[in-house]
């Protein structure tokens, strides 16, 4: 009973000729370790032991930084694609009329968001005619109405591309879907030089699908195309 446990004369074979299959397994290695630290008794202080427990720990960190960094450039990957179908899709149409149905239906889609709504200021008092004519997604607007609505009546500068969750949307935008709007992305548009600016509002019903932490510069590139498309069908 007090003899040593034999090794298998296979396993040991096998073990002799490819010593890698041990060397590269963490858990057997780890078992390996801590039975030469159980034989040198618990006066001893395995120096060697403590510094492979180090290696292993800063090799798992450094394999989680890989590990983000490419899902992070996976992610970054998909939403440029993503945005480029996009500029594709608005590219299409010949028409206005076909170009606004676009926007909140295949857009609205490939950006997979729950709506999209346009909103155009203008110095005409009143509800302009054309735009019952042209369906949901467009809205106008008062002469100030995209700063105010973008700075939510704060005097700061006015970003570009403004991410943030919301407790409902604001019915002057989303009409009856605004109660369940949990998140928004703003894109002002600058129409040129003249013009007053307009306003593309990206809603979704997940609170979490925009948040101000996240990276814009996507969404910034998506409005510069998307407002100079517009000033085509503008002119």
């Amino acid at each position: 009973m007090s003899d040593p446990a034999q090794i298998d004369d296979t396993l040991r074979d096998t073990i002799i000729a490819k010593p890698d299959i041990v060397l590269e397994d963490a858990d057997l290695m780890r078992a390996l370790v801590a039975a030469n630290e159980r034989s040198m008794g618990s006066n001893i202080v395995d120096l060697r032991g403590i510094a492979m427990e180090r290696l292993e720990t800063r090799l798992d960190r450094l394999e989680e930084t890989h590990r983000s960094v490419i899902a992070a450039a996976y992610e970054n990957l998909a939403g440029t694609n993503q945005i480029h179908r996009a500029i594709l899709r608005l590219l299409d149409p010949l028409d206005f009329e076909t170009f606004l149905r676009d926007l909140g239906g295949d857009v609205a889609d490939i950006l997979r968001v729950d709506c999209v709504k346009l909103v155009l200021e203008s110095r005409e008092g009143g509800e302009v005619p054309a735009v019952r004519k042209l369906g949901e997604v467009l809205t106008v607007a008062e002469p100030g109405f995209v700063d105010q609505y973008i700075g939510e009546g704060r005097n700061a500068p006015v970003r570009q591309v403004t991410l943030r969750q919301l407790a409902q949307g604001d019915k002057r935008v989303y009409g009856e879907l605004a109660g369940w709007v949990g998140s928004e992305a703003c894109l002002k548009l600058d129409f040129g030089d003249g013009r007053l600016p307009g306003l593309l509002v990206l809603g979704a019903e997940d609170a979490q699908q925009f948040s101000p932490a996240q990276g814009t510069d996507l969404l910034a590139f998506f409005a510069g195309v998307f407002e100079r498309s517009m000033r085509r069908w503008l002119s």
